[in-house]
């Protein structure tokens, strides 16, 4: 995903208990940057997610990540993590992600998350509400 395919970034500096003893990201940490910049791009377009699981009983479940490591990210690096959400089903929705240092185009990672939204405690996916594709296309189209 080239950097100017994304409308959402969210911006971090990688803090030392997220490196390994080379000073680089240690691997598992991406899946956590990819769901905290999931989280602000919600959170950014205005969806109430907490509404979602209490009122509406429903949720997403992450049923597939992928991870693509391109170049090492370090230690105190300042990185930016673009959101676009590359597809919307009925009841799915495919993130695309991905990492670049501040104020450049390199990609150094990148990834997919895919969320299935489901009833609570059934475990059995349901239509993606409208609301939330709403706002989805109203930000990605603005």
């Amino acid at each position: 995903m080239e950097k100017e395919q994304s409308n959402f970034f969210y911006q971090l500096r990688v803090r030392y208990a997220e490196a390994d003893s080379q000073g680089i990201v240690f691997n598992a940490h991406y899946l956590t940057y990819f769901d905290t910049a999931i989280t602000e791009y919600v959170r950014h377009i205005g969806y109430d997610y907490q509404a979602l699981v209490s009122q509406q009983e429903l949720d997403f479940h992450v049923v597939k990540s992928t991870i693509e490591y391109l170049a090492p990210v370090f230690f105190d690096d300042k990185i930016e993590i673009g959101v676009s959400p590359v597809r919307i089903g009925n009841s799915s929705l495919t993130w695309g992600l991905s990492v670049y240092r501040k104020g450049h185009t390199e990609c150094l990672n990148r990834g997919e998350i895919v969320w299935v939204c489901a009833k609570v405690n059934e475990h059995k996916s349901h239509p993606i509400p409208q609301g939330f594709k709403s706002l989805i296309s109203t930000f990605e189209n603005d």
